[in-house]
């Protein structure tokens, strides 16, 4: 028996939306999102963007290959979400390269951006070196980034 599954996010042509809703946990005393919580909204996102393109990252890591890990984050925090709100996180490819890539990510609620962040995310050996990345995977962020299509 198949029970209920995760909700997974969609791309839109070069964008990945993937939608969250603003729990009493991820508010602080005055009822605002807690800054950090946006961090956990936007890796949501991420790992879903993944997923939906195909990039099996836990079959990476347990093969052996590595793992992605943020190395940077510029982050800009332009209004606070609030308890109940319906929020979207759009994730966009910005930059591919051989070890790594930048992904720009916005948290809005309807049409207002309250924070936006570019992230780069290194592929690590399981040493923790910098590695370039498999071929396929960065066949898959180039056809994303195009708009030309993702894994089904």
């Amino acid at each position: 028996m198949i029970g209920p599954q995760p909700y997974h996010g969609h791309f839109d042509g070069p964008q990945h939306l993937f939608a969250v809703r603003v729990y009493f946990e991820d508010t602080d005393f005055s009822g605002l999102v807690y800054h950090s919580r946006y961090l956990h909204f936007m890796e949501r996102a991420r790992s879903d963007m993944l997923a939906c393109a195909g990039i099996g990252q836990r079959e990476a890591f347990e093969g052996g290959q590595g793992v992605y890990a943020v190395a940077d984050l510029r982050i800009k925090y332009r209004a606070p979400a609030h308890f109940d709100d319906a929020l979207l996180v759009v994730s966009e490819m910005e930059e591919i390269r051989a070890a790594s890539v930048i992904i720009h990510q916005r948290v809005m609620r309807a049409d207002q951006i309250l924070t936006e962040a570019s992230v780069t995310a290194a592929f690590l050996s399981p040493e923790g070196r910098p590695r370039r990345q498999p071929k396929d995977w960065l066949d898959k962020f180039a056809a994303i980034r195009d708009g030309k299509g993702q894994a089904k």
